[in-house]
C-alpha cells in the first residue's frame, strides 16, 4: 500500500525530509555469557554479525556480554529498550519472565526470546531441534568410543538439555548398543573450573569420548590434554582440541537474524514461534577431527541427509519401542515422539547412567 500510495503522490507533496537517509533499525542483543572465541555466546554473536553484513547501514547492532539470568537481565533489557533499540534478541531460557515483563512497558518493540516459549504481541521465540545435531554426534561417538562409554557434562535437566542428552544416547546405540552415557549436572551454564573437573572425573569413570552442555571449551580443552576424544557443541572447537575432537555440532543463527531483522524493517514482523532444525540450516553437523576416518564421516552426513529429508528423526522408536533408564515406555514401537512431547521431555533414556537432578 505505501509503494501505491508514494505513485500517486503529487511532486509538491515532497519535502527536504523525503529525501533524508532514514535512520537504521537499532537492534540489541542479550549475552548470558562473557563472549569468547567458541560456545554458545560466540555463536550469537556470529550470527549478529552477519546481521550487520547482510542489512549494512540499515541496521546498528550492539550487544551485553556476561549478563545474569533473573533481576539483572531485566535492567539490561528495559536499559537497550529505553535506549532507543527497536528489535532486541535475548538468547538465553532464563531471560524469558523477563523479556515479557519488559515488552509490556514497551508495545513498540519487538523481542525475539531464543530457546523462550512464551509469547506476546511484540514478543516472538524461536529455537533449534539441537537434539538432531547430537544424535549425529551420537553415532559418531558410538564408531570411535572403544570403552563403550561416553560423558556428558550439563548445565541444568531443562527439556532442551534432557533432549540433546537422551538423541545422543540413542544415536551412540543406534551403532553400540552396548554403550552408556554418564552425566554430570553442574547447575551452572558458566563454570569452567567445574566443567573441567567433570570432564576430568568422567575419563575417570572410562569415558574415551565427551561432550558438553555448558557455555565454554573447558571441557574440549580437558580432552584434549587426557588424550581422549570431544564432541563440540555450539562451536567448531579444533582450535584447543585438534586433537580431541571428533565433529562439533554448531548452531546457526545469521539466517534467523537476518529474517527477523527484515521484518522489522520492512513492517512485516508479527510473534510467532519457530522451531528449525539441521532442515532449517539451523543446525549443522561437521568439522571433524583428522583422526576420524573417512567411513565414519561419510556415515554421519549421510544421516544428517537423512534428517534433513525426514527419512530419519532420532525419537522414533523401533520395534521395541524407547525406554527410559528406569525401563518405562516411554515411547511406543513405531511410534515418533510428538513435538509437544520433546519439548516438555523429563526422562532420560535407556543406557543414560544418572538421575534428573544432582
Amino acid at each position: 500500500m505505501l509503494a501505491a500510495t508514494l505513485c500517486f503522490a503529487p511532486a509538491f507533496a515532497q519535502t527536504p525530509t523525503a529525501s533524508k537517509t532514514a535512520e537504521p533499525l537499532k537492534v540489541a542483543f542479550v549475552y548470558v555469557a562473557p563472549l569468547g572465541n567458541a560456545g554458545w555466546v560466540h555463536q550469537h554473536d556470529l550470527g549478529r554479525q552477519e546481521l550487520q553484513r547482510a542489512l549494512g547501514d540499515k541496521v546498528k547492532t550492539t550487544y551485553v556480554e556476561n549478563v545474569a539470568e533473573g533481576p539483572d537481565a531485566e535492567r539490561v533489557i528495559r536499559d537497550l529498550a529505553q535506549q532507543g533499540n527497536k528489535l532486541i534478541f535475548t538468547p538465553s531460557f532464563g531471560y524469558m519472565e523477563p523479556t515479557l515483563k519488559v515488552a509490556k512497558e514497551f508495545p513498540d518493540v519487538k523481542f525475539e526470546s531464543i530457546t523462550g516459549y512464551k509469547t506476546a504481541p511484540n514478543v516472538a521465540t524461536a529455537n533449534a531441534r539441537y537434539y538432531e545435531g547430537r544424535y549425529l554426534a551420537g553415532v559418531a561417538a558410538g564408531r570411535m568410543s572403544k570403552s563403550h562409554v561416553a560423558g556428558y557434562v550439563a548445565g541444568f535437566p531443562i527439556p532442551e538439555v534432557l533432549q540433546g542428552l537422551n538423541a545422543f544416547t540413542l544415536g551412540m546405540r543406534s551403532v553400540d548398543p552396548k554403550a552408556q552415557v554418564k552425566v554430570i549436572w553442574l547447575n551452572a551454564w558458566f563454570d569452567p573450573a567445574r566443567e573441567r573437573e567433570a570432564a576430568m572425573t568422567l575419563f575417570n569413570q572410562d569415558a574415551d569420548v565427551v561432550t558438553l552442555h555448558t557455555a565454554t571449551n573447558a571441557v574440549m580443552v580437558a580432552a584434549q590434554e587426557r588424550g581422549k576424544f570431544a564432541v563440540a557443541y555450539h562451536s567448531d572447537m579444533r582450535n584447543v582440541a585438534p586433537d580431541a575432537q571428533l565433529v562439533a555440532v554448531t548452531h546457526e543463527w545469521g539466517g534467523y537474524y537476518t529474517q527477523r531483522a527484515r521484518a522489522v524493517l520492512d513492517g512485516s514482523w508479527k510473534s510467532g514461534n519457530v522451531w528449525g532444525g539441521v532442515k532449517q540450516g539451523m543446525i549443522r553437523v561437521g568439522d571433524f577431527g583428522s583422526k576420524v576416518p573417512p567411513a565414519v564421516q561419510k556415515e554421519v552426513l549421510a544421516r544428517q541427509q537423512d534428517i534433513a529429508s525426514g527419512k530419519l528423526h532420532p525419537f522414533k522408536a523401533g520395534a521395541n519401542g524407547i525406554h527410559d533408564n528406569s525401563g518405562k515406555q516411554v515411547v511406543a514401537p513405531g511410534s515418533t515422539l510428538a513435538d509437544a512431547d520433546i519439548l516438555q521431555m523429563n526422562w532420560l533414556v535407556e543406557g543414560v547412567v544418572g538421575k534428573l537432578s544432582p
